[in-house]
């Protein structure tokens, strides 16, 4: 039976108008970095109606940032299982896959994507992700609403398991390929030259998120300090050791660990290891006017 699922954290308009400036209690920065940890992953079967389970931990919700984050999870598919096919009409959402390779689905066609690697889907439009290999895959999957707190779903009824293959994805992709990064120098007034490339654009989300970034600091190097007044992040790091420095207060990052970023907050990373510090970073703009200065600065600067 098709399912409709809409959640919705505030209910009365005194409660929605209070929203648009949450207060967010002052959490010990140590704290606020959540971890990859595979021993705290739950057990799902049949998500939104399909094949198998995965397993999986939310790592940030809907009280995370000030912006209109629902979520961001983090675990693995496992071998022959997946999330059926369905749609989201108030939210955009992205399956990311870290290594290994899935067969991604939006909008009923079927593509191969080899991590690390994910498919963008925008408001209104179906998505699905299957893993058809033996060997489980690491993923993660973020999601961005159009107002603070509230979700939906359309599950199709449809697990995607023997679809035919597109050979070429006629959708959007994104690839997570140290190839395709660019050097930049005392990158937001670092030290040093990192490797960095926008790998989604604004102008690929309706919402206010706006943007994707993969970026990698060779040992020695460090990006900022930089405060973005309309801007909140979630730095995710794929690979290497390092350390976050957000206001008066530096932690200890590692591979696996997300650092939530609030908006104006000043912020430096440094690579204290002896390989590659890597990072995907995903931007949720405070609103869409936002968002809108960001694509007029770009184009400015063409």
């Amino acid at each position: 039976m098709r399912r409709i699922f809409a959640f919705l954290w505030l209910m009365t308009p005194g409660l929605l108008l209070a929203q648009q400036a949450p207060l967010i209690p002052v959490t010990p920065l140590d704290q606020r970095i959540a971890h990859a940890d595979p021993s705290k992953y739950r057990n799902m079967k049949a998500v939104h109606d399909g094949p198998g389970s995965l397993d999986y931990r939310p790592l940030f919700d809907a009280t995370s940032l000030e912006t209109n984050l629902f979520f961001m999870h983090r675990g693995v598919i496992e071998p022959k299982s997946g999330i059926g096919a369905h749609f989201h009409n108030q939210c955009e959402e992205m399956f990311v896959i870290l290594d290994g390779e899935a067969q991604f689905t939006i909008d009923g066609r079927t593509s191969t994507l080899k991590g690390p690697a994910g498919a963008p889907t925008r408001l209104g439009h179906s998505h699905a992700i299957y893993n058809a290999t033996d060997k489980p895959v690491e993923w993660i999957n973020f999601n961005v609403g159009t107002m603070k707190g509230v979700y939906d779903a359309f599950n199709l009824e449809d697990g995607r398991v023997g679809v035919p293959i597109d050979p070429i994805p006629v959708f959007m992709t994104m690839h997570l390929d140290r190839s395709l990064l660019k050097p930049v120098e005392h990158m937001d007034g670092g030290t040093g030259t990192v490797q960095y490339r926008r790998a989604l654009d604004p102008t690929v989300f309706s919402s206010t998120w706006s943007y994707v970034d993969h970026l990698l600091l060779p040992p020695g190097t460090t990006v900022g300090p930089v405060s973005k007044p309309d801007m909140s992040e979630i730095y995710y790091v794929m690979a290497g050791d390092g350390s976050v420095t957000i206001g008066s207060e530096t932690a200890q990052i590692h591979s696996g660990d997300a650092v939530p970023v609030r908006l104006g907050e000043h912020q430096s990373f440094a690579n204290s290891g002896g390989g590659p510090l890597e990072f995907m970073v995903f931007g949720i703009a405070s609103d869409l006017a936002a968002k809108q200065a960001l694509m007029e600065t770009k184009r400015r600067l063409r």
